[in-house]
């Protein structure tokens, strides 16, 4: 009889990632035992400054890879900085596992050096935690780790591994193939048929359907699927910022950013009639958070809704609608087939005229956004920078955002060139300081591709410590940082709400090239306008981690509805007391 070879489960755990198609872990030193076996068996290790900018690195990658991203973290405080991050992979829907060590086995409950209730910590972010307490458990618990972040709603979890255990040998058994376990999603069940073809009627039969795709449409790799039924069936899409390039944005039918980003300048400003004649509404892989319908708004009262979402309880938790519980990109597939059974000769006779109505919209966008796209002022106008932008960046591009005004920026201004362009933004949480490492992830991700991130200075002092990760791993991101010395959502939030704002809104001065250069990241500082182009053109075309400082206008904002009439108003009453 064959014996067989022994292995300490550090070795096992190692083996076990491999086999899940694991390639990139983001680590520091700590499980020590299972990322020197992780070396040993080829995975490469990201090593990051901080917990809280490796979680979302984590994200980043999982978002573009479609595989689980993999962090590791020391027990205690370590562990506590990993809540964040895990905390928007839980609401974006985002397979993380963390790997966290825990105190030996016989130190529990005995106040052991950074002993911590790790269970507890990871029960609020986390889909599913678990702390290993027999060695030969480990391939169950891998692998229940990874089916439930990959399975139904995909989402992060917590495995907690007490050091001694990962010491402890077991019998090297063969592993079965389960590469499937690492990509998400892991199922794909299809919504109910007679649904379905309820669904299919009601669009067919529409005066003015309207779809409005979230992120859950690339989390299903569902972009082309969606992009069939726009043209099959004739219909406008619009999109929420988590759902931004589901859709190609210059379609005729296409609408742009819905919800909260429908202010002065936006797309969605011009586009608003269609909206409020809609008579059906077709949400796809959407939360219908607050932002995504501008607290609840943005829909007519009385519209029927049609919902698809992996998410059962997710369908109807804001807007009663037909259940289409099940995967979008399978779902959409079986719609688009009963669809042909259809008469669609309705949806056809309407489409010209629904095209002419977009098309106004966006010429008289246009018009209203020239003088602020063009601009020549110093400081600079994000929108010029957002212009420069758009028209440099290929449609293989990968642009990620901080928080706050970063994101809005970039969804309002750039333009999806293709279905399934990718823009990454942290809208789960909304956390400061994550367009970095999100973009750091996604680079990881798709090393082939541009990745551009945008940045206010704000969140980017979050991070600062990660441009030494960014060169040394030497990961090609194009950080913009929108210097304007401002914490400039809440200064402006808070002046609309209470007429005044905090001191706390303010910052020093802050030389973000130098910052980047004293990490040996090359850098520069613009100023002009007139140097945005060759600037960025330069960055994009280098081949490596690239930072630009644009002095940027601490008076501009984006377009989001709660300013329309409100910001103005409250800054020229301001004046008046002066």
């Amino acid at each position: 009889m064959t014996q067989l070879k022994s292995i300490i489960v550090a070795e096992r755990i190692a083996h076990l990632l491999s086999a899940y198609g694991v390639t990139e872990m983001f680590s520091q030193s700590l499980p020590s035992m299972v990322v020197l076996a992780a070396e040993d068996a080829g995975i490469r290790q990201i090593t990051y400054r901080t917990e809280n900018a490796a979680g979302t690195m984590a994200d980043g990658f999982a978002r573009i890879s479609g595989k689980v991203g993999v962090v590791c973290a020391q027990n205690g405080p370590a562990a506590t900085l990993l809540v964040p991050p895990l905390a928007e992979a839980l609401k974006a829907s985002i397979p993380v596992i963390a790997l966290v060590q825990e105190v030996p086995r016989d130190q529990t409950d005995k106040n052991a050096f950074q002993e911590f209730d790790h269970q507890s910590l990871f029960a609020s972010c986390t889909k599913w935690a678990r702390t290993v307490r027999c060695a030969g458990r480990i391939d169950d618990y891998m692998r229940q780790a990874f089916t439930a972040a990959t399975s139904g709603r995909p989402g992060p979890v917590a495995l907690m591994l007490p050091a001694d255990l990962l010491l402890e040998k077991i019998d090297a058994t063969d592993i079965e193939s389960c590469s499937l376990l690492g990509r998400y999603p892991l199922d794909r069940p299809c919504a109910d048929t007679l649904r379905i073809e309820e669904a299919a009627k009601l669009l067919a039969e529409a005066e003015l359907p309207l779809v409005v795709a979230g992120g859950g449409v690339h989390g299903a790799q569902a972009c082309q699927e969606l992009a069939l039924l726009q043209e099959l069936a004739h219909l406008p899409v619009a999109t929420t910022m988590m759902g931004k390039g589901a859709i190609n944005e210059t379609h005729p039918l296409s609408l742009g950013l819905i919800g909260n980003v429908m202010g002065k300048g936006s797309i969605g400003k011009h586009t608003r009639a269609i909206v409020d004649k809609a008579d059906v509404v077709f949400l796809i892989g959407n939360r219908t958070n607050q932002n995504g319908t501008d607290s609840w708004q943005v829909f007519p009262k009385t519209t029927p809704f049609i919902h698809l979402d992996i998410d059962g309880q997710e369908i109807g938790r804001n807007y009663h609608a037909l259940r289409l519980q099940g995967d979008a990109k399978c779902t959409l597939g079986a719609l688009i087939e009963t669809l042909n059974n259809f008469d669609l000769a309705k949806r056809s006779e309407q489409r010209v005229a629904l095209e002419r109505m977009i098309a106004v919209a966006r010429v008289s966008r246009a018009s209203t956004s020239q003088p602020l796209i063009t601009s020549n002022a110093i400081p600079i106008r994000p929108e010029r920078i957002m212009a420069e932008l758009d028209r440099l960046l290929p449609d293989n591009a990968i642009v990620c955002a901080d928080a706050s005004y970063s994101s809005v920026w970039v969804n309002s201004y750039l333009t999806a060139q293709r279905p399934g362009m990718r823009f990454l933004t942290p809208r789960g949480l909304a956390g400061l300081g994550w367009g970095l490492p999100l973009a750091m992830g996604a680079k990881l991700a798709a090393p082939d591709q541009p990745v551009v991130c945008l940045v206010g200075d704000g969140g980017f002092g979050h991070v600062w410590s990660e441009l030494e990760t960014l060169v040394r791993e030497d990961i090609a991101v194009t950080i913009l940082v929108l210097n304007n010395g401002t914490l400039g959502y809440q200064k402006d939030a808070e002046h609309v709400k209470f007429g005044r704002h905090t001191g706390a809104c303010y910052f020093g001065t802050v030389d973000h090239a130098a910052v980047a250069a004293a990490c040996a990241c090359p850098s520069a500082i613009v100023k002009n306008p007139e140097d945005l182009e060759g600037t960025i053109q330069s960055a994009l075309a280098s081949n490596g981690p690239t930072l630009i400082d644009i002095q940027t206008d601490p008076a501009a904002y984006p377009p989001l509805t709660m300013f329309d009439g409100t910001l103005e108003n409250a800054r020229a009453a301001d004046l008046k007391v002066a």
